[in-house]
């Protein structure tokens, strides 16, 4: 039976560590708050308190490392820091990885790594990122972390939504809202199942796109919240036109064999 290790029990990794354990896999994961565990662990998830501050901290946490595949999912938090202690938390974490037996690693990264420019060519996994063009220098640092594993995948996401996460939700009743722009978004059971499935199919040594095919205008999706669950409309859009967006592609997970179940941002199930 494989085991697998989840660096992250949050929005995405406790799903994912929910299906993997219904799926038959042996599955360990982390949580820094011991409230949590303790509920995570009457739930049925093996839940170890786990920090990183930046050295490692907890009880009982090398069983995180006795694993053959390692999620690693925990996010930078670009926007309200400069990332360095996120970095720092990382080579404590490579570190540990090296003097352990894990040879496979998924590393969660973003589509925020692209370059923040609109342009008519979608953006895809071989495009060619520099500390100078990269639109988050933090997230590409942290995948360039781990590179020399034995067994690396690097997985994308774009806008990780559905559910609590209403996009509607952050513009209601606002002025000036930007609706003109297409999305680069992905359900979020979508994104679980997509890691799941890397791991099933043994997708590694790659770099992914999590991104739903379909790229809906913002507004079309604003308004579709408004329609659905009752919220206030935003109070007036931007007066703008951009003749390309900036699109990131996920078409080569789609190559691969990947369904979504929702593959229109129009079509995710939310709920207030």
């Amino acid at each position: 039976m494989t085991k697998i290790s989840i660096i992250g029990l949050g929005w995405i990794g406790l799903p994912l560590a929910q299906l993997m354990i219904k799926q038959g896999y042996d599955v360990v994961g982390s949580t820094t708050s011991s409230e949590k565990q303790t509920r995570l662990k009457a739930s049925g998830v093996n839940a170890i308190q786990f920090s990183l501050v930046p050295f490692p901290q907890g009880k009982g946490f090398q069983e995180l490392f006795t694993s053959e595949v390692l999620v690693i999912n925990i996010p930078p938090r670009s926007r309200t820091t400069d990332g360095k202690f996120y970095l720092e938390q990382l080579k404590f974490l490579r570190s540990m990885v090296d003097q352990s037996g894990i040879r496979k690693i998924i590393y969660v990264s973003s589509t925020g790594v692209y370059p923040d420019e609109n342009r008519q060519d979608a953006y895809t996994e071989e495009e060619e990122i520099t500390a100078a063009t990269t639109g988050n220098l933090t997230q590409l640092k942290g995948e360039l972390t781990f590179q020399g594993v034995r067994e690396l995948t690097i997985v994308r996401f774009g806008g990780l939504l559905g559910d609590d996460r209403i996009p509607g939700k952050y513009v209601a009743g606002r002025d000036n809202v930007a609706g003109h722009t297409r999305v680069n978004f992905i359900y979020r059971n979508d994104a679980t199942r997509m890691l799941a499935w890397v791991i099933e199919k043994e997708i590694w040594n790659t770099t992914l796109n999590g991104v739903a095919p379909v790229h809906s205008l913002r507004k079309d999706i604003y308004e579709r919240n408004v329609l659905d669950l009752g919220l206030e409309a935003p109070k007036s859009y931007q007066n703008s036109s951009i003749e390309n967006d900036r699109i990131v592609s996920g078409d080569k997970i789609l190559r691969a064999g990947f369904e979504f179940d929702y593959p229109d941002p129009l079509d995710f199930p939310y709920s207030l």
